[in-house]
């Protein structure tokens, strides 16, 4: 139990010490990743990384992509909705992200992300439940530091709610799929395409 509470808390300060201590977008996502290849050394997980690469059913690949793909087009029409800070694109200059970065910031978070992030909250610490399960809302959970500050506190809950669904949708595809291939590239269109929408936005 020691185990995994250390292992839960350690992506939460990687990213609260990458935004609010030393600002910096690329430090944050790097310290998220070193602190998830902490928590699986603690872990040691017998779960093999081939696991990432394996489908049994392509139909689960083309649902996952083609639904999660839409997460960028939902943010573009809601985006006055959500009350976004209209000071964001200075804000997101500060922590580094300007002209010359977003290009490399967009290509990594969207290629390299999704395989850290669906090996180690649904390969390493998934459940097969059909319920929502607590690993759901931890995954949504630190996302809520990423959108403090800039988004009201009902949008930030109303993310957090989104992304506990979309943690239990791509635990569903592992459970049906049998593999996290599914899940990796449904996250990769999810996560390029807000990106996207937040790049076209912001500059």
């Amino acid at each position: 139990m020691n185990k995994k509470w250390i292992v839960f808390v350690l992506p939460y300060l990687a990213v609260w010490a990458g935004l609010f201590l030393f600002k910096n977008a690329w430090l944050t996502l790097l310290g998220f990743h070193v602190s998830v290849l902490i928590a699986l050394a603690i872990l040691r997980p017998r779960v093999p990384l081939n696991i990432l690469f394996k489908s049994s059913h392509p139909k689960w690949i083309i649902i996952s992509v083609l639904f999660c793909s839409t997460s960028g087009i939902g943010l573009y029409f809601l985006w006055h909705s959500f009350g976004i800070a209209h000071d964001l694109p200075a804000q997101l200059i500060s922590l580094g992200l300007n002209s010359s970065s977003w290009a490399a910031f967009i290509a990594y978070f969207s290629l390299v992300n999704p395989f850290v992030e669906e090996y180690f909250w649904r390969g390493v610490l998934g459940n097969a439940t059909k319920k929502i399960f607590v690993i759901d809302a931890v995954y949504a959970g630190y996302h809520a530091i990423i959108l403090w500050g800039r988004v009201p506190l009902s949008s930030v809950l109303f993310a957090v709610m989104i992304l506990t669904s979309a943690g239990w949708l791509w635990r569903q595809f592992l459970r049906e799929d049998g593999g996290l291939l599914a899940a990796v590239l449904g996250h990769m269109a999810a996560d390029f395409s807000i990106l996207m929408t937040v790049y076209w936005m912001c500059t």
